[in-house]
């Protein structure tokens, strides 16, 4: 075989799979094929690393830790674009424009909310990835960049080109984020923006690889070789570059206020965050005629859309403690209606925050919803501070058990370690209910609090020893209910073990975790007696999560708390899907879109693959079956189009 070669076809075949799952959303090949070949490289790269390509996948994955970020001197000036926050404003710069430039065409696009970047390719090659910085030095994050799937390694052209654009974390990918964050004890970032902006500044490239950033790009930012601003952004898109769809031509200001007011309305329902409108003259040689300012182009304008805020007084606040002993201060306001809701408690995050914002008793403050989401504290009105204002006093001991607070190294949250807190313990005790872990329906927050409070359950293994007479003394909880729920704990006894070490809330194991360890150690005695050397054995189980673990096991009351599961029932195997060939959906690919009614998405999938199905996210000529709830899309359309099963989720149901 001649490796070169090999190694060469599998980088290309590679990178098309990649190109047309990540960039166009259309995949060519189910995962488990793209894998093989995958191994089939590395395999090929270890024993032959002289021969590693540029443009290899395996640069996609991580495994570099860099000491810090050097300074890079752009060659092309990255300039900044003036805001403008009324129409008033965007109509002013219409008319400076028209002094210069006679029956301007504008291209209107979306202005995303992430961090910019300039990317420099030179035979067709990503060489330099740099952040914008003041315009003329930024910061070289080539190695970060190069693990954003959908920032090619190599363009379709073997040209010289610098392009600047925009590095964002989808919604839903900032969601897994947070819950993922919130699971391992840290502090939640406060919106996208801010997770991408933390993300490009890891030194460690896994950190990167893993969290998913994605990219728009918008401009050439070395001389262009096209005529308008239009054919520049179908040009970056024919060299592989995913540039964004929302956009449209305007000859005047009504036509652009147009935009601005249908973006707006639909801002909420993009996958993404947007923060405005960039307005652009789109013939480039106008562009070049109209210039620079100092700081900014003249022939382009970013309307900003405007922040809801509104002002209202810190009452007092409250020190709350999470299931991990994380202390969060929260504010207590004059209530105040901000972006449709009425707004009364704000996160104050952390004492560090408290600090920085000198954050007092009595303070009349600004707030507004940070990623028009969290209501947050955005400013103290110093002028209106009273003289007798309070200085917020930071506990030393937690608000619940009187343990003292620990504020280690590294971490800017207050911790309570005191394990018996009873706070943790019933935080514990909701997480431990929740879908993503036993799943046990109708053990609420509420039904919790009151188990609690009434001394019912002191820890987990108490819920499995409730009766139905106990759960009637609760309130609001009829016979009808308290049926259902104690069938529901119940059932839960027979999950696979890997929702119960979920469930046990092990700080930094998540749900994803805890199934890959179940996989490898098929059950927990296994698990509790494996050493951190073992554990950290398994891929993607790093040292920390080993550390964590082993450290939880070893604990005298997590010995007691496994005695007491076993003798009420619950299992402790990995049960795993269905591997047997007479499974109803052995060997079947199947995709689910659309809503549901009955079941949530993850209860689909789980019943899926315990019937033996393989669950794949997209449809291809390789999917058997497509499982349809209402208001389902493109991939309905393409499955019907592809002649692929359709099914109801009421067929799923019945089977």
């Amino acid at each position: 075989m001649n490796v070169d070669l090999r190694i060469k076809e599998l980088t290309e075949q590679l990178n098309q799979y990649a190109h047309a799952y990540y960039t166009l959303d259309a995949p060519l090949v189910e995962d488990a094929a793209y894998d093989y070949l995958y191994r089939e490289l590395i395999t090929l790269e270890d024993a032959h690393p002289n021969l590693v390509r540029a443009d290899s996948p395996s640069h996609r994955t991580g495994d570099v830790i860099l000491s810090g970020f050097e300074k890079y001197t752009h060659a092309y000036r990255l300039y900044s674009l003036q805001d403008a926050f009324s129409r008033e404003e965007v109509e002013a710069f219409d008319n400076r424009v028209r002094k210069q430039v006679e029956n301007p065409e504008y291209i209107c696009e979306l202005k995303i909310d992430g961090l910019s970047l300039s990317l420099v390719y030179e035979g067709g090659v990503l060489q330099t990835a740099a952040t914008r910085g003041d315009g003329s030095i930024g910061e070289n994050i080539t190695e970060q960049v190069k693990r954003i799937k959908d920032v090619p390694l190599v363009l379709t052209e073997p040209i010289d080109i610098v392009v600047r654009g925009e590095a964002y974390l989808p919604r839903k990918n900032f969601q897994k984020l947070n819950q993922s964050r919130e699971e391992e004890g840290l502090a939640a970032f406060a919106n996208p923006r801010n997770a991408a902006a933390g993300t490009l500044r890891q030194l460690d490239t896994k950190v990167v690889a893993k969290r998913g950033l994605a990219t728009f790009l918008y401009q050439e930012a070395s001389p262009a070789t096209n005529d308008t601003q239009e054919a520049v952004l179908s040009y970056l898109e024919s060299l592989g570059l995913v540039v964004n769809e929302q956009r449209v031509f305007a000859t005047n200001m009504t036509e652009i206020w147009a935009f601005i007011e249908k973006v707006s309305e639909l801002r909420e329902s993009l996958a993404y965050d947007i923060d405005g409108v960039v307005i652009k003259v789109n013939n480039l040689s106008e562009q070049d005629a109209l210039g620079f300012t100092v700081k900014f182009p003249k022939w382009a304008i970013a309307y900003k859309f405007p922040a809801e805020l509104a002002e209202t007084d810190i009452l007092s606040v409250d020190w709350t403690v999470g299931r991990t002993g994380v202390v969060t201060p929260t504010a207590n306001m004059t209530p105040v209606l901000l972006a449709q809701t009425t707004v009364a408690r704000a996160t104050l995050h952390n004492v560090d925050y408290i600090k920085e914002k000198d954050i007092r008793l009595g303070d009349k403050v600004i707030i507004y919803k940070a990623g028009d989401i969290i209501p947050a504290v955005q400013r103290v009105l110093l002028d209106k501070r009273q003289r007798d204002s309070v200085i917020l006093e930071i506990p030393t001991a937690c608000p619940t058990c009187q343990a003292s607070l620990q504020h280690f190294e590294g971490e800017v949250a207050l911790r309570c370690v005191n394990p018996l807190c009873p706070a943790q313990i019933r935080e514990k005790l909701i997480h431990f209910a929740s879908r993503g872990a036993m799943n046990i329906t109708g053990l609420g927050i509420a039904v919790v609090t009151q188990l609690f409070d009434k001394q019912f359950i002191t820890d987990v293994s108490d819920l499995y020893k409730l009766s139905i007479a106990d759960l009637l003394k609760l309130d609001k909880v009829k016979e009808k209910s308290a049926e259902k729920l104690y069938q529901s704990i119940q059932a839960s006894k027979t999950n696979s073990v890997e929702k119960l070490i979920f469930g046990l809330g092990i700080r930094h194991v998540g749900a994803k975790a805890a199934k890959i360890i179940s996989e490898s150690l098929s059950n927990l005695t296994a698990i509790s007696k494996a050493s951190a050397e073992e554990l950290s054995a398994i891929p993607t189980i790093g040292g920390v999560l080993a550390e964590s673990l082993t450290t939880y096991f070893a604990l005298d009351g997590t010995k007691k708390l496994l005695s007491e599961l076993a003798e009420v029932g619950l299992n402790f195997d990995y049960l795993g899907p269905i591997k047997r060939d007479d499974a109803p959906l052995s060997g079947k690919n199947i995709v689910l879109t659309g809503k549901l009614a009955q079941l949530t998405r993850l209860e689909a999938k789980q019943k899926l693959e315990t019937l033996g199905a393989n669950v794949t996210g997209s449809v291809s000529k390789n999917t058997d079956i497509v499982v349809a709830g209402s208001d389902a899309g493109s991939k309905l359309a393409k499955a019907q189009a592809l002649g692929i099963d359709v099914w109801s989720e009421e067929e799923l149901i019945k089977l």
